[in-house]
């Protein structure tokens, strides 16, 4: 743990500093906040994959088989084919991040309160539901892409890719406090967290209400994911990545370590990533394309090894 801590210092120090030129009054304000919003965002996806992997019991499922990713596409999409590209970018960006996430919580708290309420109250039903509305967005979403403008359509795909050098930092005021606020939730349940990934039967078997705490869990799932894709887009594969290495290299069932210990990797990963593409590479590659490769690449071993529990 003290590795990554010194790896993430070490991975904000290069950020800020290196290839700084000019007055230090405008630098640091400047690369503090994107720095800060590169930290909310890698915080967001590896909190949110590690308690949906503790509620479902799996550790090659991610949020976005929720159909999160999907619903953000179609958002995008039916915004600039209804509204135009032009009036999408002239909107307030607090506004449209606000209803943005809104959406995606609403769909996920009615998607909850339809399969819990009755008697499907499956957790495997519930992302087979996911994976359908996943399906039946995209499929929208192409719909409208296909008779949409062309010239339209162009600024619509930038929108749609995630982008972690163009985070609007006017919004990390807002993100901020909803991530504080689950943050402080999640902090005091912990040891439930540390219970619920015993299995269901454990679980309630210890006096949890499996139900009411899965349905409260995946509530701030949802909050953190739809913080996170509504300020940098999509990212399928990289909370899976970093969700994964902390269980590698902490073997441990205790959230108080698993939590830490991802977001940590979550920031070396996305602060590093960033300075060597920004000063390697000299933006000729976007790191999401990056982060989706490797991560691929890792979910294809985690199948092949069997790693699902």
């Amino acid at each position: 743990m003290l590795v990554l801590v010194l790896l993430a210092l070490a991975a904000a120090l290069a950020f800020m500093t290196l290839g700084a030129r000019g007055r230090w009054d405008f630098i640091l304000p400047f690369r503090g906040a994107k720095l800060a919003g590169l930290v909310l965002v890698a915080y967001s996806i590896a909190v949110s994959t590690v308690l949906f992997q503790t509620v479902t019991g799996n550790r090659i499922l991610t949020p976005s088989i929720m159909g999160f990713d999907s619903l953000y596409v179609l958002i995008q999409t039916a915004l600039v084919f209804f509204l135009g590209a032009g009036r999408v970018s002239a909107t307030n960006p607090q506004l449209l991040f606000v209803f943005e996430v809104a959406a995606l919580v609403l769909f996920a708290g009615l998607l909850f309160r339809w399969l819990f309420s009755g008697s499907a109250r499956s957790l495997h039903f519930l992302m087979l539901v996911g994976i359908i509305f996943g399906i039946l967005f995209r499929s929208i979403a192409s719909f409208l892409q296909r008779v949409i403008d062309p010239s339209e359509f162009l600024i619509l795909q930038d929108r749609l890719f995630a982008s972690f050098n163009t985070i609007d930092t006017t919004l990390l005021a807002i993100s901020g406090a909803a991530v504080a606020m689950v943050s402080i939730m999640a902090w005091r349940m912990l040891p439930v967290f540390d219970i619920l990934a015993l299995g269901r039967e454990n679980a309630i078997v210890l006096g949890v209400d499996h139900r009411r705490t899965v349905t409260f869990v995946l509530a701030m799932v949802t909050v953190l994911v739809a913080v996170s894709t509504a300020l940098v887009g999509p990212v399928t594969f990289f909370g899976l990545l970093v969700a994964n290495l902390a269980y590698l290299l902490l073997p441990t069932a205790r959230h108080a370590v698993l939590l830490p210990a991802a977001a940590l990797i979550a920031v070396v990963s996305l602060v590093g990533g960033q300075v060597i593409l920004e000063r390697v590479f000299a933006f000729d590659t976007a790191l999401s394309i990056i982060i989706e490769f490797a991560g691929g690449i890792f979910f294809i071993l985690l199948v092949v090894r069997g790693v699902a529990r």
